[in-house]
């Protein structure tokens, strides 16, 4: 069987624009919250949110990459280019058909697209569009503009099943270098969707938390005051290798991908299943995949945005999936970094790959007071990071249309 591994991580997330300061921060406890300045947002109800801070894209972008993308485009090159550079790799030495990129987001350009509707109301006479218009909302871009970066000939679209894409796209890259149809990807996902139109439509389905005095303590997974969820923007990306190819170069490994899955609830448009049944078996299908039993699986990132109904749906589904398995810990990251939609199953990957190459998992924050509907045997690791060897990490990411799914991650070991 074809071993996949990962070779290189990038970042760009409210609590840092590179691997190393993400995982600092996360692992510290600290949140990315605070008041919107993307726009005024003094009307809305949901005012707070976890931006991208001090992001500079001419570290990584050319003038012109800048001037003709969308902000989730330039969060997606940067963090891409990041990951590139990590895994050594040299298209040079390489058949650059055997390098692709499958790249995901949920919503694609929202400022571009908001910004020139915007100027066409506002405009007389002649309606004028920006000639970028199109190819800087189109969802697919990202993707297509890292090939062009590097040069990579070889499979590159974008997946969107909405929160769960991340996960979309690390899978079908790691299935693609299975079936031998790649040697590499680049992977993972971008978002910008802190706009008005975004931020007012999720604060419309009552989503959102509107605790926008106290931004920091917002996001509260697990709380029995949690009131819904905050944005947050920026990207994540792996690279993703077959096991031999890294192998012959000298690479360095972080961990092996060993496990995907995904299903479908067949139930509400936005609402999750209330027991749970499909995220159950999308995270039974994964470890079945890996060859492993439920008490080998040391740590799970949970989905876990701080929704009333989310939050303990997949719990419950948890705790069909894992019984009383006694190695199991949990966290949702959500806490510190907000929802990055598309983007936020790729940034939590690479804190799970983290917990193992480090050892810690990071806490959730803000859990004052523990729902009593939460299962008591399961173990979530609340406010301070847990110190644990981590040899096998999970992450689960839903999405709106009952979408789950599940990806699991190994210590590599030769």
């Amino acid at each position: 069987m074809t071993r996949v591994v990962v070779t290189g991580l990038g970042a760009v997330t409210p609590l840092g624009n590179t691997v190393k300061e993400f995982w600092e921060n996360s692992i510290a406890g600290k949140s990315g919250a605070a008041k919107i300045t993307r726009f005024d947002a003094s009307a809305f109800k949901t005012q707070i949110a976890c931006e991208v801070k001090e992001f500079t894209p001419g570290n990584y972008l050319d003038r012109n990459e800048i001037k003709r993308s969308d902000l989730f485009t330039q969060y997606g090159l940067y963090s891409a280019a990041q990951a590139w550079e990590d895994s050594g790799l040299q298209i040079d030495a390489m058949d650059p058909f055997d390098v692709g990129v499958i790249w995901g987001s949920g919503q694609g350009g929202m400022e571009t697209f908001e910004g020139e509707v915007e100027n066409y109301v506002k405009g007389d006479q002649q309606p004028r569009f920006n000639p970028f218009f199109i190819p800087k909302f189109l969802v697919n871009m990202p993707s297509g503009m890292i090939s062009m970066k590097f040069g990579l000939m070889g499979i590159s679209y974008t997946p969107v099943s909405a929160c769960a894409t991340g996960n979309t796209a690390i899978m079908d890259a790691y299935n693609y270098i299975r079936l031998g149809k790649a040697k590499a990807f680049i992977t993972g996902g971008s978002e910008a969707g802190i706009t008005p139109a975004s931020i007012g439509g999720f604060a419309a389905l009552k989503a959102m938390s509107r605790r926008n005095d106290d931004p920091k303590r917002a996001s509260r997974p697990f709380d029995k005051d949690r009131d819904g969820f905050l944005m947050g923007e920026g990207a994540g990306a792996l690279v993703l290798e077959e096991y031999e190819h890294a192998k012959q170069r000298g690479a360095k490994i972080y961990a092996e991908v060993v496990g995907t899955a995904m299903t479908a609830d067949a139930y509400h448009m936005t609402s999750p299943h209330p027991e749970g049944i499909a995220a159950a078996r999308s995270m039974q299908l994964t470890m079945k995949e890996a060859g492993i039993s439920p008490d080998e699986v040391d740590y799970l990132n949970v989905h876990a945005t701080s929704t009333g109904l989310g939050d303990i749906a997949e719990l419950s589904a948890v705790e069909k999936a894992f019984g009383n398995a006694k190695n199991l810990h949990i966290s949702g990251t959500k806490s510190m970094t907000g929802h990055l939609l598309g983007a936020a199953a790729a940034i939590e990957a690479i804190l799970c790959i983290q917990t193992i190459n480090h050892g810690i998992i990071p806490p959730t924050i803000n859990v004052e007071n523990l729902d009593e509907a939460i299962p008591p045997n399961l173990r979530i690791v609340t406010n301070t990071a847990l110190k644990k060897e981590v040899k096998i990490a999970m992450s689960n990411a839903f999405g709106f249309g009952g979408h789950n799914s599940t990806v699991l991650f190994r210590a590599f070991n030769s």
